[in-house]
């Protein structure tokens, strides 16, 4: 049985995806605090209509033969927008540290809250198979 065809688990995995990469993205605007010139970035959360058109819309690239290309991976398909925010230090830095903080503490957070919902969901589906208990 294969959990990504499952809708509601493919949003999830989907979900915690997005959280990662931002985890990661919001962390390099951190290091790059003191960079004179830095704009800090986020990235853009993908849209419900995104989320339900996403991967069954796109066919994967079948490696058949050991001389075909191997296809790159994306990077999930998530797109980067630099912060607005409305004060820059005099070397042109536009990352606010507090503001970079509470993103990181809001994303892990949500990635927290959204793998207990994964493991709740998994827990389910091993119950109505009948392979046992809940979390």
């Amino acid at each position: 049985m294969d959990l990504t065809k499952i809708p509601l688990l493919e949003a999830i995995t989907r979900r915690m995806s997005w959280l990662g990469e931002r985890q990661s993205v919001l962390s390099q605007n951190v290091a790059n605090a003191d960079t004179p010139g830095y704009v800090a970035k986020d990235v853009k959360p993908p849209s419900f209509a995104e989320l339900v058109a996403g991967a069954s819309a796109r066919l994967p690239m079948a490696v058949t033969e050991p001389g075909h290309m191997v296809p790159v991976s994306d990077d999930g398909g998530f797109k980067l927008v630099a912060q607005k925010t409305p004060e820059r230090a005099p070397d042109g830095n536009a990352v606010q540290l507090e503001d970079q903080m509470m993103k990181i503490s809001d994303t892990a957070n949500d990635y927290a809250l959204t793998t207990s919902l994964y493991r709740q969901q998994l827990g389910l589906l091993k119950a109505a198979l009948g392979q046992g208990g809940g979390g």
